[in-house]
């Protein structure tokens, strides 16, 4: 389907002054090549000055067929024929009148190099890379760009991607020719191929035999190629065009570079157009081939040439041009955020309109650059000899009809009582001799022609014009269908604009600097100018998509971000009509339930916060609470709220997290009976769910910049504990990182208190590996800096500090990552030496090192700079010790520092594999350290109970080895017996 809109986007045209009538025109450079009537002579004109005036003209050595110029290098290249041969010719350095000319030919596929140029111009260098065999098809025309090769025939095209490989391989790259079984006899026939679309790498099934010829200049690199598109046509007999107009024309590959590129660099995309006589396509070949749109034109089209921004088509007595979706594709490849709730743009699937035609009479040929479309007109468009042709025809046509009809009426069928079988006997398809003829050659003759140079109006003059007749259908219908396919057209319009701005930064290396500092100016000026108008045309949309019904009015959300509106400007947008005073259309609800999610320093006025109230109380009134908890409603007014959020309540019933926003209100009333009273409607797991379902009620902001709310402020004075359950929760819930409550908790001056208490919570209720890990040694590390710049003294004669929340109990009774104290600990730190809160975090750090979680290894930084003076000192190391199984060294210290706690260690520790060390090492110790000890009363009953494990656990013969040669027996003698009874009875 086409739209059809009446905007006009032509703006002026002239008459280019040619002495000899035009037989081919190309365009390029700022310039306009015209090809004189005997294909000999060869003049430019100057497209940028008005009047167009001669540049330059020179004689070529041929006839010429064809002229193409390349804005890459800036030369002509002509196919021309002289005594038979047929040459292509590259002309460069046209511009300078006092430069000669240079170019190579190649007549029947030998280089001959012609003439050379000014020693002081580069100049251009020819030399044949790769040869294409394409021995199934008769190429009508060729075209190449960004390593694309399309080729067109009468009624196919095919388009390969040549890749070069930097290592010699031996790729043949062929496809075999398919095996032709027409017959002789059936020469005279017309074989119609069926139709065939094949894209990506379908295409490689196409019946189009390829293969690469080796040249020998190709050094190590080797090139293939693969098969990219196929697209073959059946001639349609009802499209009211003969079998012998029905052929493709107007092929092009079409480059489009994006933002900070130029025009030297591989393009972003590259789109292929081609064109039947009632029908055009556009295909994108980068990242998947795909079919853009399929052009429908009112008439039969001669000739097209595509552009950023249009398509422009010629018939017989018209120009027109088609809208593209060029852009669209660009914009895709250009910005990941395309598609999202940031960015937008509308599809690639969007309809193509057509613009109001400009009529002319016996167009020809048309061309484009830049803003200018140049056409060649001639008013007698057929020779006698194609009249006396098209007689023949007619007579052909008519003899085959009566065949045909008297075929029909033979076998009982009357073709005039069928409409669809009268239609089909009017086109002519048997004679294969003149329905599948080339299309004829424009003969330059007759009289009456003309050259036009017409000049397109302004991205920017166009795009108002749009925007002006879109107004129609917006006050008939603002959901009107027509109204935003046509501001998505302007939005495309402006996007190639952008596109193309960004390529005229870069000025020609050859522009003097003064001409680059003026280009930069005005490409800048008029870049402004055009995202100026895309703001507004987003902000259009935006109104277009907020108000819609249908599924697509989510976009309202991204196309009112890209316009740079507030939401107060937005608000103002979508008053609701005095027809209609509570309607708000879906997507302008959703862009507000959308931007109420932000985190954004920006707050609203106290008018426009009460006025999104009201909209939400009256629309969707299960969003009051999100929009309520909003960083950017600090401003509504808390009692206005409060009564429409009990009339919530009472309508709706009770529900948490409706509860604490109404609290939340009358907390910022300064009403704390009421806030307290609804606090206490709840218990407090109860109300962490309400904060799971809406974190914001606590924090505002995002990544490490939390905020934390008047709300949370609160509750770390009267509610602590709830406080840090509900920190648990949401990080246990995704929504907030161990980060940001750290972060919220320094903010609120507690980071020494109820951060704590929020980790050893979290140390109970996470089960991820890594974040345990992190809170244990954070943890090691409060309660070692707790111990070390505790002050006994000075504690107690202060005010006692706020308890944590939890004990050294109960972490032990409750986590798991908290082990039981072991039995001997109480003997080197008893309760009556410290003060509470020493003793707190002494017997937690204790704990963690009791536990089985805690990797010594990470804390024992944290032990170095701790001295072991102190009994709760050394009982720390002797339990890194421990845990380290240094039991030798351990057992060594205690005997040194606390003897009696020797045999509560043992037998917590010397147990199992380390049960010999009762008399490997503690039996030979308490002996030695007895003997030398003047008050050895601790030590004696520390041997005497060393003895009796030892007795228990060896043989007499193993006893005695163990007693010392100087040793007294009677001593050691009742331990024997003990042995030797024990050894008798096992």
């Amino acid at each position: 389907m086409v739209h059809v809109y009446n905007c006009h986007p032509y703006a002026s045209q002239q008459i280019v002054q040619v002495e000899q009538e035009p037989g081919l025109v190309c365009c390029g450079g700022g310039a306009l090549f015209v090809v004189t009537t005997g294909g000999c002579k060869v003049e430019a004109y100057n497209l940028v000055q008005e009047g167009c005036p001669l540049i330059c003209r020179f004689a070529t050595m041929g006839t010429v067929r064809s002229i193409q110029h390349s804005n890459i290098g800036d030369y002509l290249v002509t196919i021309e024929e002289k005594s038979n041969a047929t040459y292509l010719r590259a002309y460069t350095n046209w511009r300078y009148q006092n430069m000669q000319h240079h170019s190579h030919t190649q007549p029947n596929s030998s280089q001959i190099p012609d003439q050379t140029t000014n020693q002081h111009c580069s100049f251009l260098d020819f030399e044949r890379s790769v040869i294409l065999h394409l021995p199934g098809t008769k190429p009508k025309q060729v075209a190449l760009c960004a390593g694309y090769v399309a080729v067109q025939a009468d009624l196919e095209v095919l388009v390969l991607k040549l890749d070069t490989n930097p290592e010699a391989q031996d790729l043949k790259g062929e496809s075999e020719a398919p095996k032709n079984d027409q017959d002789e006899d059936q020469a005279d026939f017309l074989l119609l191929p069926r139709h065939q679309e094949l894209l990506g790498e379908r295409a490689k099934d196409c019946d189009v035999p390829v293969s690469i010829e080796k040249t020998g200049l190709e050094d190590r690199a080797q090139t293939s190629f693969s098969y990219v598109l196929f697209r073959r046509f059946t001639p349609d007999y009802f499209q009211g065009c003969s079998v012998e107009e029905t052929h493709l024309h107007s092929l092009k590959l079409h480059p489009l570079f994006t933002t900070g590129q130029s025009s030297v660099e591989e393009p972003t995309c590259v789109f292929c157009f081609f064109s039947l006589p009632t029908a055009g396509y556009l295909y994108s070949l980068k990242g998947g081939v795909e079919l853009l749109s399929a052009y429908q034109y009112p008439e039969k089209v001669l000739q097209a040439v595509l552009t950023d921004h249009l398509l422009h088509v010629i018939t017989k007595s018209a120009l027109q041009c088609f809208t593209v979706r060029c852009a669209a594709v660009a914009a895709r490849f250009e910005d990941p955020y395309i598609d999202t709730t940031m960015r937008a743009c509308p599809p690639c699937s969007l309809e193509v309109c057509a613009l109001r035609m400009q009529l002319f009479i016996g167009l020809r040929s048309v061309c484009a650059y830049g803003r200018h479309v140049i056409l060649l007109s001639t008013a007698d468009m057929e020779t006698p000899e194609e009249t006396e042709r098209s007689t023949q025809r007619r007579g052909l046509m008519l003899k085959e009809h009566t065949m045909l009809t008297g075929i029909f009426l033979a076998v009982g069928i009357d073709p005039t009582t069928t409409p669809g079988l009268e239609s089909l006997l009017s086109h002519p398809f048997l004679s294969k001799k003149w329905t599948m003829s080339a299309p004829k050659e424009t003969i330059p003759v007759g009289h009456g022609w003309n050259l036009y140079v017409v000049e397109t109006v302004s991205p920017l003059t166009l795009y108002q014009e749009m925007v002006d007749y879109s107004q129609h259908y917006a006050q008939t219908n603002l959901q009107a269908q027509s109204l935003w396919h046509l501001l998505s057209e302007a939005h495309l319009l402006l996007r190639a604009s952008l596109l193309q701005s960004s390529q005229q930064q870069h000025p020609s290396n050859g522009d003097p600097p003064q001409s680059h500092a003026e280009t930069r100016v005005a490409v800048q000026t008029d870049r402004q100018e055009l995202e100026e108008a895309l703001r507004e045309n987003c902000a259009q949309l935006g109104d277009c998509f907020s108000r819609g019904s249908h599924r697509h009015c989510h976009l309202a959300l991204p196309y009112y971000r890209m316009s740079g509106l507030s939401v107060s400007e937005v608000l103002a947008r979508n008053r609701p009509l005095p027809t209609s005073p509570h309607s708000y259309g879906p997507g302008f609800l959703f862009y507000l339930k959308h931007y109420l999610l932000e985190e954004t320093e920006q707050h609203l006025s106290q008018e426009a916060a009460d006025e999104l109230i009201d909209i939400f109380s009256q629309s969707e009134p299960s969003q009051l609470i999100s929009a309520c908890a909003s960083p950017i409603m600090i401003n509504v007014n808390p009692a206005r709220t409060l009564q429409i959020l009990q009339h919530v309540e009472d309508t709706a019933g009770v529900s948490v997290a409706l509860t604490i926003t109404m609290a939340t209100m009358l907390l910022r009333l300064d009403n704390l009976p009421q806030y307290t009273q609804l606090m206490e409607r709840h218990a407090e797991m109860v109300l962490v769910y309400g904060f799971i379902e809406e974190p914001r009620l606590l924090l505002h902001g995002g990544d490490t910049h939390i905020c934390p709310t008047a709300l949370t402020q609160q509750m770390v004075k009267s509610q602590p504990g709830l406080l840090v359950a509900a920190m648990v929760a949401l990080h246990e819930n995704n929504k907030v990182y161990l980060e940001q409550v750290d972060y919220m908790f320094k903010v609120l001056g507690c980071e020494n208190s109820l951060q704590v208490d929020f980790w050893e919570a979290m140390l109970m209720a996470s089960s991820q590996e890594a974040v345990i890990q992190e809170l244990l040694f954070r943890l090691s590390s409060v309660y070692i800096d707790r111990l070390m710049h505790t002050n006994s003294d000075t504690l107690l004669h202060k005010h006692p500090a706020r308890r944590s929340l939890k004990s050294a109990d109960d972490l032990i009774n409750s986590c798991a990552h908290y082990g039981a104290l072991y039995p001997w600990l109480t003997v080197l730190s008893p309760p009556h030496t410290t003060s509470s809160p020493h003793l707190e975090a002494l017997h937690k750090m204790q704990s963690l090192l009791c536990g089985p979680s805690l990797s010594v290894g990470s804390v024992t930084p944290l032990f170095e700079s701790m001295s072991e003076k102190t009994l709760w000192g050394f009982s720390l190391h002797l339990l890194c010790a421990t845990r380290r199984g240094q039991y030798d060294r351990s057992i060594e210290q205690l005997l040194d520092r606390c003897p009696q706690a020797i045999i509560a260690y043992a037998n917590h520790h010397l147990q199992d594999a380390y049960m010999a060390l009762w008399w490997q090492k503690l039996l030979p110790e308490l002996c030695s350290r007895t003997r030398a000890a003047t008050d050895n009363s601790i030590l004696l009953a520390a041997l005497k109970e060393t003895l009796v494990v030892v007795a228990t656990e060896t043989s007499p013969a193993e006893f005695l080895e163990l007693v010392p040669d100087d040793g007294t027996a009677s001593y050691f003698l009742p331990h024997l017996l003990t042995c030797s009874q024990r050894h008798l009875l096992a």
